[in-house]
């Protein structure tokens, strides 16, 4: 064999060996779809991004729709008393949208700039639904005690500034964590988290409350919507409960963690965004939406009533009053002289 045999024959094979090592490794699932670092929304072999994402996308299209119909139908809503609760539901469902929107950003390999954007909203969004549950516990106990109820535009506004309160609150976390400590922005320990988020807990908390004591008023007609927040309420805090106990404790009892920390924050912003669309948002949309009660008509077609008394009393109403008083004084006269006729036959 010369020489040039065998450097055409090693050349063949450092070519062979540098196109396989060039060649990335695509999961099943992702051959003609998305690449790194987008692979967990397709890749068949880790199932859980992917029914996040079903789950996540399907809940975006329900709270889009949803709103959609409240804003098409927002003209047939000609009471004050619901329409003043629909601001607060159309917050709600952005929040919820948000908590669906940002499960996407676990299934994404982190970057600081990602972790950043994660650690801010995370709270934003939570707090925005929870502002808008105690805005409504506010506005159903008004309307239980005093049958009425404060203006949209203020309980929009008190939602509003709730939420802005935990924007703050993250962002001095992110600024004594990152910048001033110099920590990168995905590290950091699931307690300090959830520490963060007791802001968070603490709304919830009070929409539970106000919740509880819009059911002890004197007004009935509302009581209903206060069972679905107090459901929502208790639901909610049950889910809190579970998913800040696995994330801060289970992981790390089961030795799975930092690997399942991003399942479990992705699991939770999609339980509870459609936790809040089925038990609050939906109910309080059809509430709002529902055509208010007609008012009681006699049934003229009922043979049960006294026919002839609902003739009379018709009469007597479409006759004008100067001639009713015409007819009333020609019967007593009338009435008169068949008595002095009675009296002069008599004698």
């Amino acid at each position: 064999m010369s020489l040039v045999h065998v450097l055409f024959i090693l050349l063949v094979g450092l070519d062979v060996s540098l196109s396989q090592d060039e060649k990335p490794s695509v999961p099943w699932g992702c051959r003609f779809g998305l690449t790194q670092p987008y692979t967990l929304l397709c890749d068949l072999d880790v199932m859980w991004g992917v029914v996040v994402e079903a789950v996540a996308a399907s809940g975006v299209l329900a709270a889009v729709l949803l709103a959609l119909v409240l804003l098409c139908r927002l003209r047939s809503v000609t009471e004050a008393q619901k329409r003043s609760g629909i601001g607060t539901i159309l917050l709600l469902l952005f929040g919820i949208i948000g908590l669906f929107g940002l499960s996407f950003g676990y299934l994404i390999e982190p970057d600081e700039s990602l972790c950043v954007v994660r650690r801010t909203l995370w709270g934003i969004f939570f707090a925005l639904c929870f502002s808008c549950m105690l805005a409504q516990g506010v506005r159903l106990r008004r309307l239980a005690r005093e049958s009425r109820t404060p203006g949209g535009c203020s309980l929009a506004g008190l939602a509003l500034g709730l939420t802005a309160v935990q924007g703050i609150i993250a962002a001095e976390w992110l600024l004594l964590t990152v910048l001033r400590e110099g920590h990168p922005a995905c590290h950091y320990q699931p307690l300090d988290f959830t520490l963060a988020c007791s802001y968070v807990l603490g709304l919830l908390l009070a929409a539970l409350i106000s919740a509880g004591l819009a059911l002890c008023g004197k007004t009935r007609k509302w009581r209903c919507n206060a069972v679905w927040l107090l459901v929502s309420c208790l639901m909610s805090i049950l889910l809190w409960v579970a998913w800040v106990g696995f994330y801060a404790y289970g992981n790390q009892a089961l030795g799975k963690s930092p690997d399942w920390d991003e399942p479990a924050l992705a699991v939770a912003l999609v339980a509870q965004g459609w936790l809040l669309l089925l038990c609050h948002a939906a109910p309080e949309a059809h509430a709002c939406l529902q055509a208010p009660p007609q008012p009681l008509v006699p049934d003229y077609f009922d043979t049960s009533q006294n026919s002839s008394r609902m003739r009379e009393t018709s009469l007597e109403e479409d006759i004008p009053l100067s001639h009713r008083q015409f007819v009333d004084s020609q019967g007593y006269a009338f009435d008169e002289n068949t008595a002095g006729t009675h009296r002069h036959n008599s004698s």
